[in-house]
């Protein structure tokens, strides 16, 4: 099928040239991905998996057109224009690499990279390929997140003086729970900071427009055998500063009993309060001091960039994977040489890999560490 054939619809739902994925990686994420790229009117053309038995029955459930042996035929496949990588952390670099040198945009899983280097030059050789490519902060295309955003800027709250909040899971809780990402060499060094306080730093980031300056870190490994010996951490506490003033602090954990994906972020100025809770998408809290409300996601009395992002009516649930949808099509709008607000590139993976190295070297010197810029 030529590309000039398919069409794929956006977030803000118009009709643009075709998106053909190739997704490495056969696992829950790479399921999410072909939700996603479905949902925007995109194709599966191929996918690969870690072996070549792999392929082909995750091929079918996900309606792709056909399963590659290895990476590189999935690579050099004609019908592939955008590569989604999937896989553990350690191969990010070199597969996303090869992608863009095969002419490839990319869409690469979150944290970006094992280390901030190996992020910039991500980064760096994307740019100077002139492709696409993306890192999924998928809570940025929350609508009330755009909300928040937009008030924020419009200085609703006043002056920005204290974010905190925390991204809590319990999918590790016990010792004999194991995952790969539990072994630095791969997935890096900071497992439960690279996996979701990366989203949760750039979430702040994000919404107020402002930049964390400082961290002083501590790290903690409850279960430290998960069948062999652990070397990456269960709990990251975290205090920072910002470049505008704000002071805050973050919990991560994915070792909290009960919280299976809760992240938390609260704003406050000097004249209002915002609150997000990840669990409970469809509300915003705002609070004064004379008086506090609940903003509810209605299209209908939404600023527009939110209402761009409500998929669904008010009163029907939006969540995690509309989010990815809205991702994916917005990474397809850019593909189509447009320029979608917010869209999380990878010089923002590498940027959180900046702040994940600055937490890493506080937590082991025990005191404050700049971030680079």
């Amino acid at each position: 099928m030529a590309v000039s054939e398919d069409t794929v619809a956006g977030a803000g739902g118009a009709t643009r040239p075709g998106y053909r994925a190739g997704i490495i990686g056969t696992g829950f994420m790479g399921r999410v991905h072909s939700r996603a790229v479905h949902a925007a009117g995109g194709a599966v053309a191929a996918v690969s998996g870690s072996t070549p038995e792999r392929g082909p029955a995750i091929a079918a459930e996900i309606g792709a057109w056909r399963a590659h042996p290895d990476t590189d035929a999935l690579l050099a496949d004609p019908e592939v224009d955008v590569v989604h990588i999937c896989t553990p952390n350690h191969l990010h670099e070199q597969l996303a690499k090869a992608a863009i040198a095969a002419g490839k945009h990319v869409v690469c899983e979150k944290p970006l990279s094992v280390d901030a280097d190996s992020a910039a030059a991500m980064a760096a050789a994307a740019e100077a390929a002139g492709v696409v490519a993306t890192v999924p902060f998928v809570n940025r295309f929350h609508p009330m997140m755009r909300e928040a955003r937009d008030r924020i800027a419009a200085g609703e709250l006043g002056a920005l003086s204290l974010a905190h909040g925390s991204y809590l899971q319990d999918w590790l809780l016990r010792a004999d729970d194991d995952n790969w990402r539990v072994s630095a060499e791969l997935g890096g060094p900071l497992r439960a900071f690279g996996d979701i306080g990366s989203h949760w730093c750039d979430l702040l980031e994000f919404v107020t427009g402002d930049r964390i300056t400082r961290v002083s870190a501590q790290l903690s490994t409850v279960h430290s055998h998960r069948g062999a010996p652990v070397d990456t951490e269960d709990i990251t506490t975290l205090q920072f500063a910002t470049a505008a003033g704000m002071v805050g602090t973050a919990v991560i954990s994915q070792v909290s009993a009960g919280r299976k994906n809760r992240m938390l972020l609260e704003i406050s100025g000097t004249e209002a309060t915002l609150s997000f809770d990840q669990e409970q998408p469809e509300l915003l809290w705002l609070g004064r001091r004379d008086h506090s409300s609940l903003l509810v996601r209605d299209p209908a009395t939404l600023g527009a960039e939110a209402a761009r992002l409500s998929r669904v009516p008010a009163g029907h649930a939006q969540g995690y994977q509309d989010c990815f949808n809205a991702f994916v099509a917005d990474t397809a709008a850019a593909v189509a040489g447009e320029s979608p607000d917010g869209l999380p590139r990878f010089v923002d993976g590498a940027r959180a890999a900046r702040i994940a190295a600055a937490v890493l070297d506080s937590a082991e010197r025990g005191g404050w560490v700049e971030v680079s810029p």
